[in-house]
């Protein structure tokens, strides 16, 4: 019994989305899901989460914008700390505009 594999179009429409949205998650993903209960991220799936490059967010871990810890030899991002930073972003631009007022 031979397999006809699905057309991406098809697949798209299924899904009630387009061609190009569907190939970026797939993209995005690399493949595979994301594991919501991971307590410590990689710096590359800690930039993915925050959609920001590779290259910023290891600028952000070696100035210690984000904290980050070391298990072993091993460089891992507490998941926490991303909405730590982002709640501390928020915050910062929130006074500048208080400020500007």
């Amino acid at each position: 019994m031979s397999e006809t594999p699905l057309e991406l179009s098809r697949v798209a429409h299924a899904l009630g989305t387009t061609e190009r949205v569907l190939l970026r998650l797939i993209a995005d993903q690399g493949g595979l899901a994301a594991d919501p209960t991971l307590v410590a991220l990689t710096v590359e799936e800690a930039a993915r989460r925050l959609g920001i490059g590779r290259t910023t967010m290891y600028s952000l871990v070696s100035s210690g914008e984000i904290p980050s810890v070391t298990i072993g030899r091993l460089r891992r991002v507490p998941a926490d700390a991303l909405s730590g930073y982002v709640a501390d972003r928020l915050s910062a631009a929130n006074s500048a505009v208080a400020l500007a007022a």
